[in-house]
């Protein structure tokens, strides 16, 4: 039987608690010696690759009420009447020594997604975002983007929208411009809170700008993401880029800042569902003499739906603030799948 009072430090806990099935050096424990098959959700702390994604809480989590209540196999039991809180942050610790390596960017710095604020972390998400316009035009665009991670400090990005809009009486319906992109992750620091990031993006014409489908013109974007955790579980995002088509004659070049704030709550005793509600600040002017900024303000509500927290939603609404003539209102929804963390049907 675990007495709490016995262990003072991480190993110590992993030594009693842990290692009969999790093995002496975090890989597992061969069946023979379990007497179970692995699922397939079974970690190897030894894999950077699997371990800096995941935050101490989601741990914390697992270790104190068992794989279950994270959506996970029943097999990882719960500890929470055993360990103490602080022998519980003790053994996450030690677990964290078992990836040798302190160049992987840490979960913790993994900040909720906001609608239009691009983040620093490089990911592996699928995500569909749904744009409505509420007033103004008629108009609904979904952008489905894939971002795949590779490497330590890499992600690649996939971009292509199905785009819906009124012209001249008629509904236009097909895709849009679709685009590549390439995301390097420059600087990331877990005890300042911080990860800095670049990003370079080619958008191609494969819309059909005659029917207001995509603009007509290959388009190079580059910026660069800026992400601080801050105190109380705020955080902070900021992204400025810009936008430069190859034929100016088409397409104006331009340049665009945003800012997202929020605050992230969480049931169950801050091991549960998690509520992220934010407001981004949006900005963008065109490179033209006489042009103005436009500012745009966007509050939303985050949340995780499954247990694992692997499948989010986001819903907010778009207002324009100034330069309102032809800038509709517009309504805004995502659906989220970090899919390195399991299937959709998994983890609820």
């Amino acid at each position: 039987m675990l007495l709490a009072r016995d262990f003072s430090t991480g190993k110590q806990v992993y030594e009693a608690a842990c290692t009969a099935c999790h093995g002496p050096d975090g890989k597992g424990m061969p069946k023979t010696t379990v007497g179970f098959d692995a699922p397939p959700t079974f970690p190897d702390f030894t894999r950077c690759d699997q371990t800096t994604p995941e935050t101490n809480t989601a741990w914390k989590a697992i270790i104190h009420e068992g794989g279950r209540f994270r959506g996970f196999s029943e097999i990882m039991p719960a500890f929470g009447d055993a360990l103490t809180d602080r022998q519980i942050d003790m053994v996450i610790e030690y677990l964290r020594g078992f990836c040798q390596s302190n160049s992987w960017p840490r979960g913790e710095l993994n900040l909720p997604r906001a609608l239009i604020t691009e983040k620093a972390y490089p990911e592996n998400e699928a995500v569909i975002t749904t744009t409505v316009n509420a007033r103004g035009a008629p108009g609904v665009a979904t952008d489905i983007v894939h971002e795949q991670r590779f490497g330590v400090k890499n992600e690649f990005e996939v971009l292509v929208p199905i785009d819906f809009v009124h012209n001249d009486r008629n509904w236009n319906g097909g895709f849009g411009d679709a685009a590549l992109g390439l995301k390097r992750e420059l600087f990331s620091n877990l005890r300042s809170g911080s990860i800095f990031s670049v990003q370079g993006e080619v958008g191609f014409p494969t819309g059909n700008r005659s029917k207001g489908l995509g603009s007509g013109v290959t388009t190079f974007e580059t910026f660069a993401a800026y992400d601080q955790l801050l105190p109380g579980r705020s955080f902070l995002q900021f992204q400025a880029g810009t936008e430069l088509p190859v034929d100016t004659s088409i397409a104006s070049r331009a340049v665009y800042w945003r800012t997202a704030f929020g605050k992230s709550f969480s049931q169950s005793g801050g091991l549960g569902r998690l509520w992220s509600p934010m407001v981004e600040f949006l900005a963008d002017r065109d490179l033209a003499d006489g042009a103005q900024t436009n500012w745009d303000v966007l509050p939303q509500m985050q949340v995780t739906l499954s247990k694992r927290q692997h499948i989010r939603a986001d819903f907010g609404v778009r207002f324009p603030v100034n330069n309102t003539t032809g800038r509709p209102v517009q309504l805004l929804f995502y659906l989220l799948w970090d899919w390195q963390d399991g299937k959709l049907s998994a983890g609820w």
